[in-house]
C-alpha cells in the first residue's frame, strides 16, 4: 500500500473580483496535487472565485 503524500499549496484569493483594490486573502491547502487544491479551494470559497494558486517546489523547477 503506498501513502499519498500531502503538499502544500498557496493561494491568494480576490474576494471582490478582479477590479478588487483591496489585498487578496492569503490561504494555505494541503492536497495531493494542484487540482484537488483547486477543488478544496472553489468547495470552500466557491466557484468561480479569481484567485493565484502554486506549490513552491513546483514554481522552482526548471521546465
Amino acid at each position: 500500500m503506498t501513502e499519498t503524500k500531502l503538499r502544500e499549496y498557496r493561494a491568494i484569493i480576490q474576494i471582490g473580483g478582479s477590479a478588487q483594490t483591496e489585498p487578496g486573502l492569503r490561504v494555505t491547502v494541503m492536497a495531493t496535487d494542484v487540482e484537488e487544491a483547486y477543488m478544496l479551494l472553489a468547495e470552500k470559497h466557491g466557484k468561480g472565485t479569481v484567485f493565484d494558486l502554486h506549490n513552491e517546489e513546483d514554481a522552482n523547477t526548471i521546465r
